[in-house]
């Protein structure tokens, strides 16, 4: 059954106490999940209280987070890759603590870094010895790992969907799936169709979102050719929204947001909820 879900990267990248009222209002609006930012780690009973709050909600919970230069699983340095799987441990240990289902994100790689060319076979050797360990550790936790590719201003690893297939059948562990998302699509592949379906067998989370950031639906995004693929397929797991603004500045400048691209967050989220459950009949 087709669900759906909003990721808190709009309002925070650290998901406190003083969201409660915001992730009540998104339950009240419609959404079945959110989708948390993890990149606080240090501490997974920060989450505690999280993990109660959904529960009595009724929410389900996935959520998201990147790598860096020192926590690198494709890197040339054994000391960084396990770093890399250190690292994403305690990510683990932080969404094990809320009920965490799915951890998505492109942390097969670290975002924003660039080789100056082609990704090599060394590398992709290194990302699946790295994603095996850290499928493993998730596997422990009960939580469904979906990496995601990003267009190539981000990242250079992975930056289509039957790359991001391809290194999933690598690893090959029931764990480890991928993410597909509309708006790296949109930049990247030829067809949102033909990309969906090369990568159909393996996507276990989708994110819903806009060529500029904003509300979907209502971009350039083809979302005719989106929507067919998916209802074709088996596909039956979250939709869920990511859009950002000017709210977090740091947000704003790690995706780029030099505008408002929307005017107000909250008819974002029931806009955008609204266009999802007319499209996919939910």
């Amino acid at each position: 059954m087709l669900k759906t879900g909003m990721n808190l990267l709009l309002w925070a990248d650290i998901v406190t106490e003083a969201h409660i009222p915001l992730i009540k209002d998104l339950k009240k609006i419609g959404f079945d999940s959110v989708e948390i930012p993890l990149f606080d780690v240090e501490d997974p009973k920060k989450y505690t209280w999280l993990g109660k709050l959904l529960k009595d909600e009724g929410l389900g919970a996935t959520a998201v987070t990147v790598v860096g230069p020192d926590t690198n699983p494709i890197s040339p340095d054994a000391k960084i890759r396990q770093a890399a799987v250190d690292h994403l441990k305690k990510v683990l240990d932080c969404g094990a603590e809320f009920g965490c289902e799915t951890l998505v994100g492109p942390y097969h790689s670290a975002i924003g870094v660039f080789s100056g060319s082609f990704p090599t076979d060394a590398e992709f050797a290194h990302g699946v010895e790295t994603m095996k360990k850290v499928a493993e550790e998730a596997a422990a936790r009960k939580i469904q790992l979906c990496i995601e590719y990003l267009n190539r201003f981000e990242i250079y690893f992975l930056t289509t969907a039957a790359q991001a297939a391809r290194f999933v059948n690598a690893v090959d562990h029931p764990s480890l799936a991928m993410m597909y998302d509309t708006f790296h699509a949109n930049i990247e592949e030829k067809c949102q169709a033909k990309a969906f379906e090369s990568c159909k067998n393996v996507v276990k989370h989708i994110h819903i979102s806009e060529n500029d950031r904003g509300i979907p639906g209502t971009g350039q995004v083809h979302w005719d050719t989106f929507w067919k693929a998916v209802k074709a397929s088996d596909y039956s797991g979250y939709l869920t929204i990511e859009a950002f603004g000017s709210a977090l500045p740091n947000i704003a400048a790690a995706t780029k947001i030099w505008r408002d691209i929307f005017p107000d967050s909250m008819a974002l989220a029931r806009e955008g909820l609204a266009f999802i459950k007319k499209n996919a009949g939910i």
